[in-house]
């Protein structure tokens, strides 16, 4: 399955507290981040896609000035959905592991679809044929 390239994630000092700790809701917009420069990296056009899970285990505390990262990985490709496995690298250490569940979805009559086959490919790691998605 395809495993995403550490995706940098640039910090703002609005993400901490007066104690410069990253608050605990910005680490799952990391997490968005990683997940959406994943998915475009596959080829995604951004269109036709909700999370429908996401956990989080907090390792550890994240301040302002970690340098920060995070690792995507497709772990499983349903019929309509796929789960990625994700990792916040905080100064190199884990800092955070995500657990996301993304549903191909068709907005107009608000059902899900089926993982069209370009994306199928392209997370099991096939290069997607040159398909936009």
């Amino acid at each position: 399955y395809a495993v995403s390239r550490p995706i940098p994630i640039q910090q703002r000092f609005s993400d901490t507290d007066a104690l410069g700790h990253v608050n605990n809701a910005v680490i799952a917009t990391y997490a968005e981040t990683g997940r959406l420069a994943f998915l475009r990296e596959l080829g995604w056009n951004g269109r036709g896609l909700i999370l429908a899970h996401l956990s989080i285990d907090f390792l550890r505390q994240v301040r302002l000035g970690d340098e920060c990262h995070v690792v995507s990985r497709v772990v499983r490709i349903g019929n309509t959905s796929f789960t990625l496995e994700q990792t916040l690298l905080a100064d190199g250490e884990a800092a955070a592991r995500f657990q996301a569940v993304m549903v191909c979805f068709d907005y107009d009559t608000q059902r899900p679809v089926p993982v069209p086959d370009a994306l199928r490919r392209a997370l099991a790691g096939g290069d997607g044929d040159g398909d936009r998605l």
